[in-house]
């Protein structure tokens, strides 16, 4: 016996915002609806775990412990870390130092996210 990956949860302050950014990174869709919360499933051709985003009263106060890493698809990760940042992306410093090849940023509600560079 073993559990299996059912999704990936991310708290939100404002559900439909948050659903909309990461519909919009991630090529992704709008699944359902629960309880105040917004399931996001992937969309034609793209492949990754279903997103729930759930609704919170309070906002983010700590670096998260688990976070997702990204990696461009089609374009580079130059090109990728400024169409997130037209999303509403900011980038983030969580002490990653000058010398990494990943770019750190944040989602509106300050939710850190990492993004790669392009694999082939």
């Amino acid at each position: 016996m073993s559990s299996r990956f059912s999704s990936l949860a991310l708290d939100a302050l404002d559900v439909d915002a948050q659903a909309r950014f990461w519909t919009q990174a991630l090529g992704y869709r709008f699944a359902e609806e629960f309880d105040g919360g917004i399931s996001l499933a992937p969309g034609d051709g793209v492949q990754g775990p279903p997103l729930d985003i759930i609704p919170v009263p309070e906002s983010k106060t700590a670096k998260l412990r688990l976070h997702m890493d990204l990696v461009p698809y089609g374009c580079s990760q130059e090109e990728e870390v400024e169409r997130l940042l037209a999303l509403g992306a900011v980038r983030a410093d969580v002490g990653q130092g000058p010398d990494v090849p990943w770019v750190v940023l944040a989602d509106p509600e300050g939710n850190e996210f990492c993004v790669l560079a392009a694999r082939d």
